[in-house]
């Protein structure tokens, strides 16, 4: 308790000293200083920004325009490393500002018959010459020269196939075919890889709660090696309010034994489907059929046997049948 009863008093102490010491400081005096401090700052940085530096920078080079059938056989320099001179604020600008240099090589224009693109260092210096200002003076850069080896490749014309999940909101449905523009697209490959493609998928979507027709952009997904004319498609989907509708729909017997004939119990099944309101009244019963299964009269034992739908329009969606087996009877003819 003692030694705590030392601290506190020490502690207050050092505060009073603080408190009587603060009236004999002046900030007056230090704001002067630091506002002195920074105009000396501001009058360095312009006298500096008046004077020529050297610097070296990296300036990125982008190919462009180049044809979908060829390809280059060697990886081309991303950039070309300069040396200039100028005052400072012109290099701050060239470093920092919009000024910032980038290097445009249209591929279509320098590609030669000879199977590669060539830059000498006179096109470089006149490339890089356009990206500066007339004050500034190029030094050196580098590579001196480029020179980029390509081949062509092999052309194909491929379907497109749209790769998805419609998911559609209650009461709706998707009423026909979803159709791809345009439905083929030509790509270029080099012959090994272009004799195992057979189709090109659009990227995975996902659309969710549909209650309208939709047409969206969608991308191809992108091959290995592979170029494509185009990588966007116009995906049309038709969707639709629907209805339900019922058919009876007499069940055709297959592979009736030889010398025999079968009547059924009952000889009709009721198939129920959900149809988009606009093709309700175009929506005949003979779109469907029903049929006995191949070869279950031999085998069949029990008096029953099972149906399937073996015809249906490709746009119905949830066709269902009454029951999935009926009676049968075999009789032998005289």
């Amino acid at each position: 308790m003692i030694r705590l009863e030392k601290i506190k008093q020490a502690f207050k102490s050092a505060q009073g000293k603080i408190k009587a010491l603060l009236p004999h400081f002046t900030w007056k005096k230090a704001l002067i200083f630091l506002s002195f401090l920074l105009i000396s700052f501001v009058f360095w940085m312009l006298q500096s920004m008046q004077e020529e530096y050297e610097i070296q920078v990296d300036i990125p080079i982008s190919y462009k325009d180049m044809p979908p059938n060829m390809t280059f056989t060697q990886e081309p320099p991303s950039s070309i490393t300069v040396r200039i001179r100028d005052k400072g604020s012109a290099l701050l600008n060239y470093t920092f500002g919009q000024k910032k240099a980038l290097i445009d090589v249209n591929v279509k224009e320098i590609a030669s018959s000879g199977g590669a693109i060539r830059l000498t260092s006179k096109d470089i210096e006149t490339i890089l010459m356009k990206q500066f200002v007339s004050t500034t003076n190029l030094l050196s850069f580098d590579p001196q020269q480029i020179e980029i080896s390509y081949s062509k490749l092999l052309e194909k014309e491929l379907p497109i196939y749209f790769e998805g999940d419609v998911r559609t909101a209650p009461g709706f449905l998707v009423s026909g075919e979803i159709k791809v523009t345009p439905p083929h697209v030509k790509v270029y490959a080099a012959d090994v890889i272009l004799d195992t493609l057979k189709v090109v998928k659009s990227v995975y979507t996902v659309i969710e709660e549909a209650n309208k027709s939709i047409n969206r952009k969608v991308k191809l997904q992108p091959i290995g090696g592979v170029t494509f004319t185009s990588d966007v498609v116009m995906v049309s989907i038709p969707i639709e309010e629907y209805t339900e509708k019922t058919f009876e729909i007499q069940v055709v017997s297959k592979n009736i034994p030889k010398g025999y004939t079968i009547r059924l119990f009952p000889s009709t099944v009721r198939v129920t489907c959900n149809v988009p309101l606009s093709l309700y009244k175009d929506l005949p019963e003979s779109a469907f059929a029903v049929e006995t299964s191949v070869g279950a009269f031999d085998q069949n034992i029990s008096g029953m046997i099972p149906v399937v739908l073996t015809r249906k329009p490709e746009w119905v969606d949830k066709v269902t049948l009454s029951q999935d087996s009926i009676e049968f009877l075999l009789e032998q003819k005289r």
